[in-house]
């Protein structure tokens, strides 16, 4: 949707949003793979090969990689409206939102030599660094209680666990892990004892050190549970200090949350122009359905919300840029924008009604990916419980 605004003659002006020219240009690479290429992927669970090669070679992977290493160099915000760009033309960067991500991880905590030699590679897209090795069975998303170990031997780690949820492990060349080096029952604050490790996921699924288990879900999100039987990792894929990365992922999961926004605000505006078109078009008892107020409001309701959660998904950027402290941002972004999208989902399948579950129109396929977002990267509850207890004081919730 187009903002607007309007004069005192009653006329609509544009009013033009940030990074004109990079819209246009993701508009175009985009209007390469229509509809019909996501609906065929998510009949087959396939991966997209094709679109993800685009974006790396049209160097919108490496938005957030520094010059110096091949990339870009441009601000979170950029990198949010290339993601918000590809959702509303009814694409899909869930395939590469990761690898836009993690690899601030080695940008900021990994030393020169690591930087040198993975970055180039992930920006020109001859590496995929597109996984992100967290939650486990056990521990889910509180991180601290994880028992996936890494045991130096000499100058290399030998790692043992189990992770789940792990998004595209079988189509990633690097996998960003965090694994416990020091048994929490050595560590004075359980905040510490966790390392972070590139680890050569095909080396170790040829060598069947790493064994990966597809699970199946509603979406199209190559998800799987990751196996690790003696994996080794050279001690110098170790991103900065041992047993300091929880506090290095942490600043990954903000940026994760904070150009997440950009893909959810993106499917918001896109059901949104989908509705309005749909609603002015269908004609019932001699007048489009748009003139009820019925489906007038609801639509008009949504619209004002998704323009509020991008202001919130602004500030988190703008933070993010000036390396400021952007936990509270970071989060209510993304609860706003995914309760928005979804209320937008909804909005829109009410409006097409019978044709919204008909696939050739892919209401149905981007409502499922509207829903997942209210509990990836991170569920609603848990949002408010950090809302609540870390910014309002209240006591921890049970």
């Amino acid at each position: 949707m187009t903002a607007t605004e309007q004069t005192h003659d009653g006329s609509a002006v544009r009013i033009d949003r940030d990074y004109p020219e990079l819209r246009d240009s993701v508009r175009k690479l985009c209007a390469a793979f229509p509809g019909k290429y996501w609906r065929d992927l998510d009949v087959k669970g396939d991966y997209p090969d094709a679109f993800v090669n685009a974006m790396a070679s049209g160097g919108y992977l490496a938005a957030l990689i520094p010059e110096q290493y091949g990339g870009s160099g441009l601000p979170f915000r950029a990198a949010q409206v290339i993601l918000q760009t590809v959702h509303e033309e009814g694409c899909n960067a869930g395939a590469c939102i990761a690898q836009m991500y993690t690899m601030g991880t080695v940008l900021k905590h990994g030393n020169e030599s690591q930087k040198e030699h993975y970055l180039p590679k992930i920006a020109t897209g001859e590496l995929r660094l597109q996984s992100f090795g967290v939650t486990e069975p056990g521990a889910g998303t509180d991180t601290l209680r994880l028992k996936t170990r890494a045991v130096r031997d000499g100058n290399r780690y030998v790692i043992n666990g189990q992770k789940i949820w792990i998004s595209r492990t079988g189509h990633t060349d690097l996998m960003l892990l965090l694994a416990r080096t020091t048994p929490v029952e050595e560590m004075k604050h359980k905040k510490h004892g966790l390392s972070v490790f590139l680890v050569d996921v095909k080396q170790g699924l040829r060598d069947k050190t790493i064994e990966i288990r597809p699970i199946d879900i509603m979406t199209n999100h190559l998800t799987y549970e990751v196996f690790f039987n003696d994996a080794i990792v050279p001690a110098e894929n170790r991103i900065g200090e041992e047993g300091e990365g929880f506090t290095y992922i942490l600043s990954s999961m903000n940026a994760e949350r904070t150009l997440a926004c950009g893909a959810i605000l993106g499917n918001g505006n896109w059901f949104i122009r989908k509705a309005v078109d749909y609603a002015n078009q269908r004609v019932v008892f001699g007048r489009p359905i748009s003139a009820n107020q019925g489906i007038q409001f609801p639509i008009a309701d949504t619209y004002a919300q998704l323009d509020a959660a991008d202001l919130m998904a602004r500030r988190a950027a703008m933070l993010l840029d000036a390396g400021k402290p952007c936990g509270y941002e970071a989060n209510a972004a993304k609860h706003l924008a995914a309760e928005a999208a979804w209320k937008a989902a909804d909005v829109c399948m009410q409006t097409y009604g019978g044709f919204g579950v008909a696939r050739e129109f892919d209401v149905e396929r981007v409502w499922r990916e509207s829903r997942h977002f209210r509990v990836a990267p991170i569920s609603t509850n848990l949002i408010l419980a950090f809302i609540g207890q870390n910014v309002l004081g209240m006591p921890r919730s049970y």
